[in-house]
């Protein structure tokens, strides 16, 4: 059983209704920002605001999401849109290539247009919350007049910085009404780099299980996509390290991506299918919590990991990687869970022994969690969106 954190502390009062759209790459991709995006949706319309969700396009790796959301959720195209391509070479592959940009320019503009009249149907006030950069690619061609433009970014400046993204973050977003961070080191971080319309919010506890975990089982267990910024690899070399003092134990690995088999043969390898389990995809995240002593995180970049709060509510202490400020927000070394420095196998090893070696510290730090990560109940959240909301509207 689960409660909302919304049915024990009394959620903000919305000052004025509006009309917000949530603007994503995708409404049902498998992963953390889908999640959060109709998490946010149920809590802007259970406070009398009118939510739409929208996508560029539908996801192949789905989330499970009820067939009854209770808002609208439009994705703007079937599969993954054409990037564009310049035309190169002579003759006929030239003439094939412009025809291909042909369509995919008038294909753009059709889509474009479909946005545009949903933003014009929206009443006065209306909010646009972009919640990853690649959509201003159709926010900016869109018709947004009399709406107030939100941008987010669901991951650390550092990560940002060193990937592509970066470029489109400085082309699309000095011009939107807030350009808001995850935590307010990543903030600081974009007002240095010349950003000056730069806010911090931070994700939301969704769930606090009535219950906490027993924490009695001898399972570590990770929840998330099998994909590289996951840095599931080196999970599992970390376990080849862990495993051998700690044969009593098993890593739970829950997740699908493009690189499990690639994943499952590097674990055959270092000689693990004996202490790894390969759970798949779970719906049931409390109940995956609840059979768990520990949580491990080991990603190579992150935002504001909902699966570290998650793990916390539980009081399930956590292991992570200290690779993004949003980690260290919710982590209080040494207080609710270890730290390790991003990437170092060597000492997140050291962190997992430690924990699974002393159930007296695994308990302190798992009842310190639970109490702790209750700053970021969805209250408490939703409360600063509708601030700023009303500052918006100044």
């Amino acid at each position: 059983m689960t409660t909302t954190l919304a049915t024990t502390t009394k959620l903000a009062t919305a000052t004025k209704s509006r009309d917000l759209f949530l603007v994503a790459n995708t409404v049902d991709e498998l992963g953390g920002v889908t999640a959060w995006a109709h998490q946010m949706a149920r809590l802007f319309q259970g406070n009398g605001h009118r939510v739409h969700v929208i996508g560029v396009h539908e996801a192949e790796l789905k989330l499970v999401l009820p067939d009854d959301l209770g808002y609208p959720v439009t994705s703007l195209y079937r599969e993954h849109p054409q990037t564009p391509r310049p035309a190169r070479g002579l003759g006929r592959l030239n003439v094939v290539a412009r025809r291909r940009e042909s369509a995919r320019v008038a294909a753009k503009r059709r889509t474009v247009d479909r946005l545009s009249e949903l933003f014009r149907a929206a009443r006065p006030g209306a909010v646009a919350i972009v919640t990853q950069v690649w959509p201003m690619e159709w926010i900016r061609e869109a018709d947004t007049a009399g709406l107030r433009i939100i941008g987010m970014s669901h991951e650390s400046y550092a990560y940002t910085r060193a990937c592509h993204r970066y470029r489109a973050v400085r082309r699309s977003y000095p011009s939107v009404d807030r350009w808001l961070a995850l935590t307010q080191e990543d903030a600081d971080d974009w007002i240095a780099d010349g950003m000056h319309n730069v806010g911090a919010m931070p994700n939301a506890l969704a769930h606090l299980p009535a219950v906490p975990s027993p924490r009695d089982r001898r399972v570590v267990c990770s929840i998330g996509r099998l994909a590289d910024q996951k840095g599931v690899d080196m999970l599992v070399d970390t376990w080849a390290l862990v495993a051998p003092q700690r044969p009593d134990w098993t890593l739970r690995i829950y997740g699908a991506g493009a690189d499990e088999a690639d994943l499952r043969r590097q674990c055959t390898r270092l000689g693990l299918d004996g202490s790894v389990e390969w759970r798949g995809r779970t719906s049931d995240v409390p109940g995956v919590l609840a059979e768990s002593s520990l949580f491990v995180q080991s990603s190579r970049g992150e935002g504001f990991p909902l699966a570290l709060m998650e793990a916390m509510a539980s009081a399930v202490p956590c292991a992570a990687f200290d690779c993004a400020p949003g980690v260290r927000e919710i982590v209080r070394h040494g207080e609710d869970g270890l730290l390790a420095p991003a990437g170092d196998i060597e000492a997140l090893a050291d962190r997992l022994l430690r924990l699974t070696g002393n159930p007296r510290l695994r308990d302190a730090m798992g009842e310190r969690a639970r109490m702790n990560v209750q700053r970021f109940s969805e209250a408490r959240v939703l409360s600063r969106w509708e601030q700023l909301f009303e500052l918006l509207e100044r």
